[in-house]
């Protein structure tokens, strides 16, 4: 598990085709330090399994799966990416749920220098209807608050140590990023859509609001 918290940021030194996958080859800095092969690291906001370890690089692989829904595909050597090692158990816990799983991905729409810094980005209608106003929500394994969720965009506010400690600095109109929705917002949705459709067995019917009046809510 993760918490969005970005512990340094890294660079590509070598992207290369894997079979149906990518071979990627890391500096990690100083997380590189105590790692071994095995260990688990966020990049951009995908968990990764690390390989190889010669500090301060490593080596990773990523499954065609990972590729098909984030944009780790794209990276180039020289790239910059952000790096969170798992949260050890009895951990500082900051950010919020993240398992390093992405779910979508984004488009930047616009940018704002003036402060706060405010980026927009359009996404597909599945990732929207998961996210809510002041919920948290993960960019390329950056964990942010949501300012704004409209019918086919949403918007996040940075502070200046985000900028600072990530690469969300660069971001540019037309880039595309990893997208990681709240995990308790999943579940919310799942468990009404089942209760909604009848495949719940609390209700086999689906949800009616007579249900909810003899289940004791007005």
């Amino acid at each position: 598990m993760f918490t969005g918290i970005i512990q340094h940021v890294g660079k590509v030194q070598a992207a290369r085709p894997s079979g149906a996958g990518l071979h990627l080859r890391l500096d990690l800095g100083p997380l590189a330090e105590n790692l071994k092969p095995g260990d688990s690291i966020a990049v951009n906001g995908l968990c990764l399994t690390a390989g190889g370890v010669a500090p301060p690089t490593a080596e990773f692989d990523v499954v065609a799966e990972s590729l098909a829904r984030s944009m780790l595909g794209r990276l180039r050597s020289g790239d910059s990416v952000n790096l969170e090692p798992a949260l050890p158990a009895g951990g500082r816990f900051d950010g919020h749920v993240v398992q390093g799983h992405v779910d979508g991905l984004a488009t930047v729409t616009r940018t704002s220098s003036a402060q706060p810094w405010i980026a927009e980005f359009s996404a597909q209608r599945d990732l929207l209807d998961q996210m809510v106003p002041k919920g948290s929500v993960a960019i390329n394994g950056v964990s942010l608050t949501l300012a704004g969720v409209e019918n086919d965009t949403f918007r996040v506010a940075l502070i200046p140590t985000t900028l600072a400690k990530t690469t969300l600095a660069n971001l540019a109109v037309g880039e595309t990023v990893n997208i990681e929705v709240d995990i308790l917002g999943k579940y919310v949705r799942q468990y009404l859509q089942q209760m909604l459709s009848g495949d719940s067995p609390a209700a086999p019917n689906g949800l009616t609001l007579e249900k909810l009046q003899n289940a004791g809510f007005c």
